[in-house]
This record gives C-alpha cells, structure tokens and sequence, in this order.
C-alpha cells in the first residue's frame, strides 16, 4: 500500500463523521488533523472518532457484497455503463481480475481507511489525559475489535495472496502475511480487544449496535466475530467457547446482532445495495440456481421475489429481484444469531457431536418453514445440509464464496457461460505494488 494510500484515511472521519441519530457536536472536522486528535484529545474528540470509524465502515460496503456474490453465483449486478460486473467478476471469455479496477481497489482501501481511524483511535485514546483507565480501555477495545473485523473483510477478498497487518506507520509499513498467519493474527487482535473490554466504561454512543454498546455487550460482538474467525482456522473448539461468550442463543432472535445502519439525514449514507423491485438499468438479481435448488416451503424464497419481466445481460438472465435489503435505509448485518447457530451447527459437526448439529440444524429449518432434517447423519451429508442452510439464511451477506472457498468447494459453483471461470481470490490491488 502506497503511503498516499493510508495518509488520506483520516481522513474520512470529516467526510462522513457522525450519525444523525446521535445528535452531537463534533466541532469543526474540516479542520481536523491527525495530531490534533493523536496529542491530548477531548472526550468529543475521541467520540467524533468512533463515530467516524463506525460511520467508514460502510464505505464501499454494497460493492465488497457485489465482489463475493458475484463470484460466489449467488446474485448478478447487471449495470449496462459498468459491464465488468458480469464480465471480469464472472471470468468470461478471456477477463481476468484485474489489480487496478474498482472492485479491488475500492473495497480494499475503504477498509484499511478504517483501520487507519482504528489505528488513531487506540494512540489517541493512549494519549489523552480527558479520560479514565477504564474509559481508555472502552476506546481501545472497540477500535481493536473493528480494526480485526476490516482486515478480515480484506483477506476475504485476496486469501492466499494475504494482507497487510502492520499499517500502523505509514511510512514503514508492515510485510504481507499469509492467509493463515493473518488469520491467527485477526484472532489474537480480537483477544486483546476482548481484554481491554473487560475493565471497560463505555463514554460513546454507537449505531446499530443495539443493546450491545455497552461493554458486555461489546465483549459479546468481539466474540461473536472470533467465532467465525475461529470456523475459517478450523478451530473448532475455539468457535464453541467464543460462542459462549457471545449473544448467541438456539431460541433467540435470528436478528440479534450489530449492523451496519444507514439513513437519510445529513452526513449519513443510504444503503446503496437496495435496489426497488422490477427495475431496469442497473439492477441486481438472484442468480438462478437459487430458486431452483431451494427446498419447497422455504420461506427463504422472499429473498429473490419474482420480476415482472425476466432481466438480461450479456447472456445471462434472471427472473428473481434480490430483496434482502427492502428499504434504503434497511440496515445490512456484520454478525447476527443466526450465523452463530450455523457456526454451531458446523462445530459440532466437525467434532462429530451430530446430536447437537441437528437440533441447531433443524432450528434453521424449522423457523423457515421446513420440516426436521430426514437426511443421512453422517459428517459429510451434515456438512452438505449445513453449508445449504448458510447458503439461504446468509444470502447476500458475503459469505457464500468464502463458504465454499474454505471447503474446497469452488468447482461446484454454477459455470453460466461457456468460458467462464470461478475465482478463487482477488489480486492484491496496484496500489501495493
């Protein structure tokens, strides 16, 4: 990453710093340097930075979801002034990925803007003689925990090509790392945050985090994220005892979690993946196979609502609206219960515990309209039955293509045209070169 890249990340924070919601003054950002919070910040100071960070996140957020749900086949983008939705993403013909186009570059350094804010965040948070041990402990520990959840969003994207850990000065930048040594270093970061939270007192407000934004409750979200870390390093165990201590429940709200909230006030994002039903022009629609390969009854099905008219691009169609996201201001969830009891459900079956991996499985089914699992208990045909229930729970949620990437799955992922190709990873972007 060019330094360019990583000095412009503060950046953000006076772009789009503040929630309407909160209804705070944050003073003047345009103004704001990087010293001027790093030297001896105020409490609003440190508030303006969270609310920066947290409102960052969102930054290029539809399009990582265009990146892994294009690949993954579970939806097209078709944009008729943008064919390299349907073209590159999709392999055809002779396109490849490329290091320098906006699918790559985009995300990529949104979420490292991020992990700038993250970064400033814990140094200023260190630096300020405004605030208690224990108010400095809240600060660092959510900038921890949100530092670790953007890195992964990356390593999602480039896998075996790694990322970047170490971009704490951006003149010395750290070495990429492995796919796993990444992995074991997001977890050991999400530890840390979960010790910071532990004498925590929280001094900020946060968007949709609900009734997780006091230190419990974000003790809970760290550990609901070092689950799901903990499935990508086949740490089985690790998952179940992160599970107990997050707000995962077999007979809680599928919803219960932390999003990402949008709205229409001034400073705020709308949520720019919403697209109404039965556009043309740039739309997206459900791939396919997901109508065909879903189970009659599943009430899972409201979301690829049917068109008026069949869509079509450069030799694809559709006949499905993606209907996730319902509104413009629909929240989109980082982590939410219902992953979690996936997450449990596959645990237990990687520890052979099938007893336990049915009941959670058949939780899923049941509050979708389907019948008890009738299939073979067996570790392979559970792990198909799992991977099928995340496939239509977490539709459109970025996890499809990594679901099937970590279990060696890729080749049975849909081909649509002849030539076309399912990648593995993304390139790591130019700007690293």
């Amino acid at each position: 990453m060019k330094k360019n890249i990583i000095i412009y990340m503060l950046l953000s924070v006076s772009a789009v710093s503040f929630f309407s919601s909160c209804k705070k003054d944050y003073g003047d950002l345009n103004a704001a340097t990087v010293e001027s919070f790093t030297s001896n910040a105020t409490v609003s100071e440190l508030n303006n930075l969270v609310s920066g960070t947290e409102s960052g996140m969102r930054n290029n957020l539809a399009l990582y979801l265009d990146d892994v749900g294009s690949i993954g086949r579970e939806f097209y983008h078709f944009a008729i002034s943008e064919p390299r939705y349907v073209t590159d993403l999709l392999g055809a013909a002779d396109a490849t990925l490329s290091n320098s186009n906006f699918y790559i570059t985009n995300p990529w350094a949104s979420r490292y803007a991020a992990v700038k804010n993250c970064n400033v965040l814990v140094q200023a948070a260190n630096n300020s003689t405004f605030i208690s041990a224990n108010q400095k402990s809240a600060y660092i520990g959510f900038a921890r925990t949100i530092k670790a959840y953007q890195l992964l969003m990356n390593l999602n994207l480039t896998d075996s090509n790694g990322i970047r850990i170490d971009v704490n000065i951006p003149d010395k930048l750290g070495p990429f790392v492995s796919y796993d040594d990444a992995l074991t270093a997001i977890a050991s970061l999400l530890d840390s945050a979960k010790t910071d939270l532990a004498t925590a007192s929280v001094p900020f407000q946060l968007s949709g985090f609900g009734n997780f934004s006091d230190a419990a409750g974000l003790t809970q979200f760290n550990r609901a994220l070092a689950a799901r870390v903990a499935v990508y390093q086949q740490n089985w165990t690790a998952a179940l005892a992160a599970l107990n201590e997050s707000f995962f429940g077999l007979n809680k709200d599928f919803n219960l979690g932390v999003s990402h909230e949008f709205g229409t006030g001034s400073g705020d994002q709308l949520n720019t993946f919403f697209i109404p039903q039965n556009q043309t022009g740039d739309i997206r629609v459900a791939h396919p196979s997901y109508a065909a390969d879903i189970e009659n009854g599943d009430d899972r099905i409201g979301k690829a609502t049917l068109r008026n008219a069949t869509a079509s691009l450069s030799g694809l169609s559709s006949n499905r609206d993606i209907w996730v996201f319902t509104s413009s201001t629909a929240p989109i969830p980082i982590i939410r219960n219902e992953e979690l009891i996936l997450i449990y459900a596959e645990a237990n079956i990687q520890n052979n515990d099938f007893t336990d991996a049915v009941t959670a499985l058949n939780i899923i089914r049941n509050r979708h309209s389907l019948p008890n699992y009738s299939g073979a208990v067996n570790h392979d045909a559970l792990i198909t039955e799992m991977l099928k229930q995340r496939r239509y729970s977490l539709f459109c949620e970025g996890h499809r293509w990594i679901d099937m990437r970590r279990y060696n799955l890729l080749s049975q992922l849909p081909i649509d045209r002849s030539g076309d190709d399912v990648w593995s990873e993304f390139p790591l972007p130019v700007t690293e070169q």
